[in-house]
């Protein structure tokens, strides 16, 4: 029952990482530009510009006229997404609280920890993009009036690699939910603990 529980937590902390990931993927405000009372987002889908109350967003048309880092991140973020679909579908089937397999324990537990290695690949990729992003945003050599900052989506796909790598270790650490079987106590084991006890008498 404890390893079980243990599955769910892994997979419960993915999937609440795979759903964070989604929503900084959707999330607008990647790119930041603050002057005065003017305010423009730039995000992985459209940029959006004017005031606090006003704001108007427009789709970008052009993938070539996207900065890099938008790009790159944009690229990048869809294939974590679709390594993280990849491993629900792996770890659904390798659980122990599903009836997937239950002829062949050993090969459902294999097909478990390979869906959280998937996870952890998904949310270290998430990480990285991620990071590399900010990296992008902060090396910028421009005027300090122009200067963009990241916005709160960059946090929200941090926490989401986070989760999402944090619940395929559980997933994929055989040792943390393995249960050990249960050793039969016969009168054989009792004769030959107690004659090698008597060699030492």
């Amino acid at each position: 029952m404890a390893a079980s529980g243990l599955q769910l937590l892994g997979f419960f902390l993915s999937l609440v990482g795979v759903a964070a990931t989604v929503a900084a993927t959707v999330m607008v405000d990647w790119k930041k530009l603050v002057q005065g009372k003017h305010r423009s987002y730039e995000g992985l889908w459209m940029s959006c510009a004017g005031v606090q109350d006003r704001m108007t967003c427009e789709i970008y048309q052009s993938i070539l006229k996207m900065p890099t880092e938008i790009q790159v991140t944009r690229a990048v973020l869809p294939v974590s997404l679709l390594l993280s679909a990849l491993a629900v579908l792996i770890s659904t089937v390798g659980m122990k609280c599903t009836h997937f397999m239950d002829g062949v324990p050993k090969s459902k537990s294999m097909i478990a920890m390979i869906g959280g290695i998937t996870f952890i690949l998904s949310g270290v990729l998430t990480i990285i993009i991620t990071s590399w992003f900010v990296n992008m945003v902060l090396s910028y050599s421009g005027h300090k009036l122009f200067r963009p900052e990241f916005g709160n989506a960059v946090f929200v796909s941090w926490v989401g690699g986070l989760l999402t790598a944090a619940g395929g270790a559980f997933l994929s650490c055989r040792r943390c939910w393995r249960t050990n079987p249960p050793v039969s106590m016969s009168s054989s084991h009792f004769l030959s603990t107690n004659h090698s006890k008597s060699n030492y008498v």
